[in-house]
């Protein structure tokens, strides 16, 4: 069969699955002989040394080695070398049942740029999926997947899944690790992709090694994604409001009595105040950085806003923020030791001059704070906005009600 007429090619990630890979080869391609369809199988061998190879190989598959380790590394070397309109992708350990594709062919050709399966509305047999990882890791990481990232999908990290060619190539997928299927949901659902979902099966493994996923591991790198692909919900939105609550808060302290009830504030809570505010002016600078490295490694699309942001500031506008901060740090560090002295160090109020002096002390490591982040900033600059190949798809383009009609009830 030609290889511009195939559509679709069923992508299986190897390591050492010799007791699995026939079975998962031989039922893929006995569902493309039933439904007619023009297709491949391809095995993405990780390094297999007990056979699996062979055994591919001798059932038709077309096997490609794939040297750098890990599932993600597998998925991808396998997916650049199909050649079928529709990639879908599952795992050589007969888990899933490759004898029931027709769902994600179907929402492929009615459209969908992603299809992902959901194990849980397919159905779950006993002892298939460990109990750590169905009541909590798998449902917790899910619900957080469906609001940072909008993403319809009821089960982010279900095995059996599928793409388009086209979307393949736009996603530039990076992960190596098992990762890789959060950052596929993350990306196109950021991109205004058209997500769906099937229900899908998932029985109990028939191999004869011990799991390549690890729980804990695993987990931390999906909690590493998540902070990679969304970074506003752990450093900016908290920074905001770190920075606008010691603000608002040692503002306060300072122009009046500060007291509400039997409850008095004093240079106590403007110290803490202070602190906020520059815990929350870090937090909002590592929100920026955090975004812009995310971008340049082509993790998560471009930000036209952000990018204006970048465009317009340069590194002298931070070094001369910065500088104006630890002059008046400075004025006020050396008024309050004048102060001190022409007292004779006996009566000024202590508690007067730390109104002075904590907003001093804060206003120069501030300004050194500002200084070196826009110095930061402009090494990451010159990456950045060459990254420019990850655009957000126009709302005007986008499927309308994408996520109410993807879910599957």
């Amino acid at each position: 069969m030609a290889e511009e007429e195939l559509e679709l090619s069923i992508v299986m990630p190897c390591l050492n699955e010799a007791g699995s890979v026939g079975t998962c080869v031989e039922k893929a391609s006995a569902f493309l002989r039933r439904a007619g369809i023009r297709g491949e199988v391809i095995v993405a061998d990780n390094g297999s040394t007990d056979g699996s190879i062979e055994i591919a190989e001798s059932l038709g598959a077309k096997v490609v080695r794939v040297e750098r380790p890990g599932y993600g590394a597998a998925l991808t070397g396998g997916f650049k070398a199909a050649s079928g309109r529709y990639l879908i992708m599952g795992d050589a350990d007969d888990t899933y049942d490759f004898g029931n594709l027709m769902p994600f062919v179907q929402r492929f050709r009615e459209g969908a740029d992603v299809v992902v399966g959901n194990r849980f509305i397919g159905g779950i047999e006993p002892g298939a999926m460990p109990p750590l990882h169905r009541y909590l890791g798998n449902p917790v990481l899910t619900k957080m997947a469906r609001f940072l990232f909008g993403t319809p999908c009821g089960d982010v990290y279900c095995g059996l899944r599928g793409l388009s060619k086209s979307a393949f190539e736009t996603l530039e997928l990076q992960s190596l690790g098992m990762e890789f299927a959060l950052e596929m949901v993350a990306k196109s659902s950021l991109l205004g992709m058209n997500v769906a979902e099937v229900p899908t099966k998932l029985s109990v493994d028939h191999r004869t090694r011990t799991p390549h996923l690890r729980t804990w591991r695993d987990g931390r790198r999906s909690l590493r994604s998540y902070i990679l692909f969304s970074p506003n919900w752990l450093f900016l939105y908290p920074g905001i409001f770190m920075t606008l609550t010691g603000t608002v808060g040692g503002a306060w302290i300072l122009s009046t009595s500060a007291v509400i009830g039997s409850l008095h504030f004093s240079v106590h809570s403007l110290l803490y105040c202070a602190v906020a505010i520059l815990l929350g002016m870090q937090a909002t600078c590592f929100s920026v950085f955090t975004r812009m490295i995310a971008v340049s490694g082509h993790f998560t699309p471009s930000d036209p806003i952000l990018e204006r942001l970048v465009k317009s500031l340069r590194s002298y506008h931070g070094l001369a923020a910065g500088l104006v901060l630890m002059i008046a740090g400075c004025v006020g560090t050396i008024y309050a030791l004048v102060a001190w002295h022409r007292t004779e160090f006996t009566e000024l109020d202590p508690f007067q001059m730390m109104r002075v002096v904590i907003p001093s002390a804060l206003s120069l490591a501030l300004g050194l704070q500002v200084a070196l982040a826009s110095l930061f900033l402009s090494l990451l600059k010159v990456q950045f906005l060459e990254t420019g190949t990850h655009r957000r798809t126009p709302r005007t383009e986008r499927v309308p009600n994408v996520r109410r009609a993807n879910r599957v009830a």
